[in-house]
Formats: C-alpha cells, structure tokens, sequence
C-alpha cells in the first residue's frame, strides 16, 4: 500500500458508505419478502428512499440542535 492510498484512505468520509449500505439492506429485505423481480425492485427503490429520507431529517433534526454550540 502506498503513501498516497493510505492518505486517499484516511480521507474518505465514512458517511459515503451509507448510501451503497441502504441500497443493499434494502434490495435484501426486499428479496426476502417478496418473489416477482419488479415488485423487488419497486418495494427496494422506496425502502431506499426511505432510509435515505430518514436519515436526512435526523441529519437536519441533529445539525439544528447544535448550531450554535
């Protein structure tokens, strides 16, 4: 491993892994549930838009409450 991977890996920001993980957690739960390939793929494009809805509003609710600290 390089300097330059090491560093380039040190910067990466961790919150960017959340989005690739609520599409697999989604897609996965959907799979689990149902067994015709576009309903799977509907119920997981909105498991997915709601996790991502979610954890925007705690990101917003979060980032209010400390402004200012």
């Amino acid at each position: 491993m390089t300097l330059t991977t090491f560093v380039l890996a040190q910067s990466t920001n961790v919150t960017w892994y959340l989005v690739p993980l609520a599409m697999v957690i989604s897609l996965v739960y959907s799979a689990s549930r149902f067994e015709l390939p576009e309903r799977i793929l509907r119920r997981a494009i909105w498991l997915f838009l709601q996790i991502i809805g979610f954890m925007g509003v705690v990101f917003v609710l979060l980032w209010v409450l400390s402004y200012k600290l």
